[in-house]
C-alpha cells in the first residue's frame, strides 16, 4: 500500500503544474507544436513506461523487479512514440484523401461523416501499422529481459530478429494483442482520438500511451507463464 501511495504522489507531482499553472500547460502545447517528435519521445518514454510498471504491479505486486529495465524501456518507448506520432500524421492525412477519392465529403460538419472519417483513420492505422509496431515492441521487450534490464546490456548485444520471431508466444500475440486489443480497444479508442480537436489529442494520446503500456505489459507477463 505504501508503494502505491508513493507512486500516486509522484504522478500527481508530475502533472499538477499543468493543471495549476495555465502558463505551464500553454508552454507544453507550444513545445508540442514546435517540436512534435521530441515531445512524442518524452511523452511516450515516460507515460508508456509508467503503464508497463502499472501492468507489472497488477501481475506481481511490484512496480519494478530485477531485469525489468525501466530505463531501457523508457528509451525504447521514446523511439516508438516518435513512430506513433509519424503514423498518426500519415494516416490522418492519407485516409481522408482516400475517402475523398471515393466521394466522401471529408470536410462535412455532419457528426456521422466525421465519425466515419475518424473510424476509417483508426481502422487503417491499427490494421496496417499497429501489428508491425506491436510485434517490434514485443521483440525489444524480450531483448531487454534477455540482457538483464540494463541500458548497457541493451545496446551491447544485437537483436537477433529471426530468433526473436521464433520465441514470440504467438498464441498471446495473435490471440490477445492482435485479435482482442486492436478491434475491441484500439479501433474505438483511436476513433475518439481523431474525433477530438487537435489541441486535445495530445492529452488523450498520453492517456492511451498509459493504456497501451498496461495492455502490452499484461500480455508480456501472460506470455512468460
Amino acid at each position: 500500500m505504501k508503494k502505491d501511495i508513493v507512486f500516486v504522489c509522484c504522478m500527481v507531482l508530475i502533472f499538477l503544474p499543468f493543471i495549476v499553472f495555465p502558463s505551464v500547460y500553454d508552454a507544453y502545447k507550444q513545445f508540442n507544436v514546435d517540436h512534435a517528435l521530441i515531445m512524442a519521445f518524452i511523452k511516450f518514454g515516460i507515460l508508456s513506461t509508467v503503464g508497463e510498471m502499472l501492468g507489472l504491479r497488477i501481475k506481481t505486486g511490484n512496480y519494478n523487479e530485477p531485469g525489468f529495465g525501466i530505463i531501457p524501456r523508457a528509451v525504447v518507448w521514446g523511439f516508438l512514440g516518435m513512430g506513433i506520432s509519424m503514423a498518426m500524421t500519415i494516416f490522418s492525412t492519407g485516409t481522408p484523401a482516400f475517402l475523398k477519392s471515393l466521394g466522401v465529403d471529408i470536410l462535412s460538419t455532419d457528426f456521422f461523416i466525421r465519425l466515419l472519417v475518424a473510424f476509417s483513420i483508426s481502422v487503417a492505422m491499427n490494421c496496417i501499422f499497429a501489428p508491425v509496431f506491436m510485434t517490434f515492441h514485443k521483440i525489444t521487450d524480450m531483448h531487454i529481459l534477455s540482457t538483464g534490464g540494463t541500458l548497457k546490456g541493451f545496446f551491447s548485444r544485437p537483436i537477433h530478429m529471426a530468433q526473436s520471431f521464433e520465441q514470440i508466444n504467438w498464441n498471446v500475440q495473435w490471440g490477445f494483442v492482435f485479435k482482442k486489443t486492436i478491434p475491441f480497444f484500439w479501433f474505438p479508442a483511436h476513433t475518439i482520438t481523431f474525433m477530438l480537436p487537435g489541441e486535445f489529442r495530445v492529452l488523450f494520446a498520453a492517456l492511451l500511451g498509459v493504456a497501451l503500456g498496461v495492455l502490452l505489459a499484461i500480455a508480456a507477463v501472460k506470455g512468460r507463464k
